[in-house]
């Protein structure tokens, strides 16, 4: 079974209900057909219900099992309004601002229901910029306790199964953050080690990876990422890492035992924390195409409930995986 089955498996066991807010998008309406028949999620779509069913209707798709949600006809509207004045009370937010952007921004709409529990999770993207989705989910949702960073991972799967965990390894950050400083190093580590038990099932080793190992050379680049290992060290996780570690003495054991020997991380990481998005998100193309590796992702991570940005290009099966992952995410 690949990794995307057992992920859908694992969505089986518990249906959560995941909030779509693009229906605009006819491949938004046919993935949500497509989740309804795998039974991985119960979906919620945001917005007109004859349009949304109009549009349904004209592409063939059949969301019968969807629910249907018109913020300008939703009976709690109020109780959302007052939530968001209250969040964005030090920007000055008026009644009126939050009534217009509860009203018209279904990105907002979404996260609220997720804030306040009228749903599990979100996914959102395929029309919209992930600056529009990741504002909405940060204003709304706001980052996980003890975590003041949204980073993102990309779960590889690799064919050969030689590195990581049978072949499944997760990178990050591959798309979020241009140039992470220790502290938010230290965040991407712990959301990170989160995502890969919660979703993939791993036992997190985390290796903090450089351009030395364990000393091996002299930067301020290096310190930042020894400085990230002291703070993760400092909050006493609950996950192994290690670093600053190459990659290859991450990933390869004989390399591993012969930089780092006395490293319970190094030679069989299967997180790799990369030092900045340059370096993350090159690696990852890499390895997808060197390799022919899987990337599923980004996943979105650090947030306080599960919300996921679709690539605008996505296609109809992208979007029925990522619900699936987005519900796995849940705590």
């Amino acid at each position: 079974m690949g990794l995307i089955e057992s992920i859908k498996e694992k969505a089986k066991l518990k249906l959560r209900t995941i909030v779509l807010p693009e229906p605009e998008d006819e491949r938004v309406l046919k993935a949500v057909q497509q989740v309804l028949e795998e039974k991985t999620a119960k979906v919620v779509l945001v917005g007109n219900v004859e349009t949304i069913k109009a549009d349904a209707a004209k592409c063939g798709a059949n969301i019968g099992g969807a629910t249907i949600v018109d913020p300008k006809n939703f009976d709690n509207i109020d109780k959302y309004i007052d939530e968001l004045v209250e969040l964005r009370k030090s920007k000055n937010l008026s009644r009126e601002e939050a009534t217009l952007i509860m009203t018209t921004e279904p990105r907002f709409f979404g996260c609220m229901m997720v804030r306040l529990g009228d749903a599990d999770g979100l996914v959102a993207g395929s029309n919209s910029p992930t600056a529009d989705v990741l504002k909405a989910a940060i204003q709304v949702i706001k980052t996980a306790p003890g975590i003041n960073t949204v980073s993102s991972t990309f779960i590889m799967e690799t064919a050969d199964g030689k590195f990581g965990d049978n072949g499944l390894i997760l990178f990050a950050d591959c798309a979020v953050i241009p140039e992470p400083n220790a502290e938010q190093l230290a965040d991407i580590a712990c959301a990170t080690a989160a995502t890969a038990a919660s979703v993939v099932g791993l036992e997190p080793r985390v290796a903090m990876l450089s351009f030395s190992t364990k000393g091996s050379a002299a930067h301020p680049l290096v310190d930042k990422v020894q400085y990230a290992c002291d703070i993760l060290t400092d909050r006493n996780v609950n996950f192994s890492f290690d670093g600053e570690l190459q990659a290859d003495a991450a990933i390869v054991e004989s390399i591993g035992v012969k930089k780092a020997p006395n490293s319970k991380v190094a030679g069989k990481a299967n997180i790799l924390v990369f030092p900045d998005l340059q370096s993350g998100n090159i690696g990852y193309k890499l390895v997808q195409r060197f390799a022919g590796a899987e990337a599923h992702g980004p996943i979105v991570q650090g947030l306080n409930q599960p919300v996921n940005d679709l690539s605008r290009g996505c296609s109809v099966e992208d979007i029925a995986n990522l619900v699936a992952i987005t519900a796995t995410q849940i705590k």
